[in-house]
């Protein structure tokens, strides 16, 4: 998901991991129950291996869910938040439940094929469905690929994940919530609410695009990305000059 938007960051002088989570692409599988604090402490842990003591954290969809999690589990290795069509609130009951009913038609043979096939495409935007095919095709033959397993468990985590807004209200860091107009999973309303929550958060609506921004529209996503890290820069300055 963040391939492109990595290799164009990097160019404009920032160090950037793309860990895989638990379940998906290098990263094994687990025999844990469903958690997304499991998958935050992952993180913790490659953070250490790496030496970073704290990060600018970018979630999209799920990982907008673990980086919830992991500030409110690692709040002081968070300089920076970037939040991308993920909502700050917890599912309804009605929507963790359709999670749950998800999980275990990913896990069935006679409907995996159908499942994918129907649900692919929500990821995308209408514009991004009909003007970017290879997206499309590119995402499909993710989500085909995927491990049954490492599917269900993370939808099964997902519904499980509380309100993270109270955490939110706390976290005193330049951050922005960035929302597709066509996303058909996220509202925009949810998403104003998520940056509201955040002293320093801003809005930053992409036109066109759907639920999945680093992959319909990269170099837009890298400039929103680039503009955060350029007003952490600007704080610390500010602070050193302050000392």
């Amino acid at each position: 998901m963040w391939d492109a938007v990595a290799r164009k960051l990097p160019a404009r002088t920032h160090h950037v991991i793309t860990p895989d989570q638990r379940g998906f692409g290098a990263a094994g599988p687990t025999d844990q129950p469903p958690s997304l604090d499991l998958v935050a402490d992952d993180l913790a842990r490659e953070l250490d291996r790496q030496d970073i003591d704290a990060v600018a954290l970018v979630g999209c969809s799920m990982g907008g869910y673990v980086a919830m999690s992991f500030l409110r589990r690692h709040p002081h290795r968070v300089r920076a938040l970037a939040l991308l069509a993920a909502r700050g609130t917890a599912d309804t009951p009605e929507g963790a439940e359709q999670r749950r009913r998800f999980a275990d038609l990913i896990l069935d043979d006679t409907q995996r094929g159908r499942i994918v096939a129907g649900t692919t495409p929500s990821l995308l935007g209408a514009t991004t469905r009909v003007r970017q095919p290879d997206v499309l095709a590119h995402v499909t033959g993710v989500a085909e690929a995927a491990r049954p397993e490492a599917v269900a468990w993370a939808q099964r985590a997902i519904a499980t994940r509380g309100d993270s807004m109270d955490i939110l209200r706390a976290a005193d860091i330049p951050a922005v919530v960035v929302i597709g107009d066509e996303d058909e999973l996220v509202s925009l309303d949810e998403a104003r609410r998520t940056a509201a929550a955040l002293p320093q958060g801003r809005l930053s609506i992409l036109p066109g695009v759907g639920h999945l921004a680093p992959l319909e529209a990269p170099e837009a996503t890298s400039d929103i990305l680039t503009d955060l890290l350029a007003s952490v820069e600007a704080s610390e300055a500010s602070e050193a000059r302050a000392c």
